[in-house]
Order: structure tokens, then C-alpha cells, then sequence
């Protein structure tokens, strides 16, 4: 690795391999100036599937993380590394460790559990029904069977944090604040969805505005990527918020995710007095 700035990973999952992206990006991302080549090898559940997984491996030697309940493909892939010399770690193996230890019995070993179709996932699937229906102020009175409502000018990343939630199985509506446009009467009703408002610097809504007007080969003449006329929308959505009292977030230099996390700690505390009021 001397001297080089890159990196084989090599991610192998008997489900989806969303859980080993997660983990080995938020790992990677603790390394600067070196990036990782990503391999995912999904649903590795028979010999021959992995078999052609390892031979990548050992085309391109490098870190192998893996997810596999089978002990069959376990020891291979193990077995495969070793002599690859390639360094491999099982992520479910520790946690699983750790919950046989407190719970005082074993895992029953079931490849994508996580994954199955019960009642959490069709959960989130009906949360993204409904966060699709509702996007950008559509169907504004629905309003008020939502679990949480964005409001933002502009360029606050409400669709894409509204998606985000509602993969996480919150039903997420969201409404634009737009110069002269009234908001939804609805919203003057809503007693059970947490209201939140999304701020960001009026300097990084006119950079992305002038990105997306130039992705579609739009003028940029116009008060929409105008400084003056960005940081009157900017005040006017703050002044709109402490008049409501809707707690705000400002996503400037936030990822999604982390907008996301907050907004749903914010939902949690108003869940639990919602309930408690009725």
C-alpha cells in the first residue's frame, strides 16, 4: 500500500450488501487521500456464487469484509483469503458474539432476514407511497395524516430527506415556501405531524441553484440564483418558522443523512407528547 492512493474492497453479502457499504464507507471515510475501489458481490448464498466472488479476490487483493450466516461459506471465504493473503473480517460475527453472550443462546442462521417482508416492510413501502404522493406541496390536504411535514425554499433538500425518512418507515410530506405563494390552508390545521423548517446559507442555495440551472441549460438572469433576492427568502422562511414556532434545521453543511437523523429525534420527542396529550 506504500505510495499508492487507492485500494481494493471487496464486500460479500448473502442478502443486499447495503449493511457492509455502510459500514466500510463510514470506515474508508476515516482516511484521507486514500479511496476504495468497491467490489459487492450481493446475495452470495451457494458455493458457486461465492466461488465467483473469490476469484475476483484474488484477481484484485484487498480488504474483504463479509456477511455470510452460512459456516459452509464462512470457512471457504476464510480459507479463500488466507491464501489470497488477503485480510478478511466477518462484521455480523462480533455483534452476533455480543448478542449470544447477553441473551444466553445462539442465532438461527436465515441468509436477507433483515430483509424479510413483514410488517416493517410494508411499512416503509406505504411511507414511500404516501412521501411520493405528498412531494413538493401535492395533495396538501393530506396534510395531517403525515408523521412529520418539511417546509424550505428552494434547494433545502426536502425531497430527497423526505425519502430518506421514509425509507425509514415515516410518512413524510413536503411544501415549498415560494415568493408570493401562499402556503396550504391545510397546514393551519395539522396537529398530529411534526412541522419542521429546513434553512441553509443563502450563498449554498445559490450555488445549487446555479448547478441546477446550468444542468438544464436555463437562463441564470433571474432573482432565483440572485444573492439579495436568495437572502430575502432565506429571512422571510425564518421569520415564518418563529412565528409558528416549528423547530428549524439548517442543512448547509449537513449530508442528507445527518438532516434526517435530527429531524427524527426531533420526531420522537414530539410523538411521546402528542401521546401523552391524547
Amino acid at each position: 500500500m506504500v505510495g499508492r492512493n487507492y485500494f481494493h474492497l471487496h464486500l460479500v453479502s448473502d442478502a443486499t450488501g447495503e449493511t457492509l457499504i455502510a459500514v466500510s464507507r463510514a470506515a474508508a471515510a476515516q482516511y484521507q487521500g486514500v479511496s476504495s475501489i468497491e467490489h459487492v458481490y450481493p446475495l452470495v448464498r451457494n458455493l458457486a456464487q461465492l466461488e465467483k466472488a473469490i476469484a475476483e479476490i484474488t484477481a484484485a487483493p484487498g480488504i474483504v469484509l463479509f456477511t455470510l450466516v452460512d459456516g459452509e461459506l464462512t470457512d471457504k471465504i476464510q480459507a479463500a483469503c488466507e491464501e489470497a493473503g488477503c485480510p478478511c473480517l466477518s462484521v455480523l460475527e462480533p455483534i452476533l458474539g455480543l448478542f449470544q453472550s447477553y441473551l444466553g443462546t445462539a442465532s438461527t442462521p436465515r441468509p436477507g432476514a433483515q430483509h424479510m417482508l413483514n410488517s416493517d416492510y410494508f411499512k416503509r413501502i406505504d411511507a414511500l407511497n404516501f412521501t411520493m404522493m405528498h412531494d413538493d406541496g401535492q395533495m396538501p390536504e393530506h396534510l395531517n395524516d403525515a408523521d412529520i411535514v418539511l417546509l424550505g425554499v428552494s434547494r433545502t433538500s426536502k425531497t430527497p430527506t423526505s425519502i430518506y425518512l421514509a425509507n425509514r418507515g415515516i410518512k413524510t410530506a413536503n411544501i415549498p415556501i415560494v415568493p408570493s405563494v401562499p402556503l396550504p390552508a391545510a397546514l393551519d390545521s395539522v396537529k398530529k405531524p411534526l412541522v419542521v423548517g429546513l434553512l441553509a446559507s443563502p450563498d449554498r442555495i445559490v450555488q445549487i441553484r446555479q448547478n441546477r440551472l446550468l444542468a438544464l441549460n436555463a437562463d441564470h438572469d433571474t432573482p432565483y440564483v440572485d444573492r439579495n433576492s436568495v437572502a430575502d427568502e432565506v429571512a422571510a422562511s425564518r421569520r415564518l418558522y418563529e412565528s409558528r414556532k416549528w423547530p428549524t434545521i439548517d442543512v448547509t453543511r449537513r449530508s442528507i443523512e445527518e438532516t434526517a437523523a435530527a429531524i427524527i429525534d426531533l420526531y420522537r420527542e414530539h410523538k411521546m407528547k402528542f401521546i401523552a396529550q391524547g
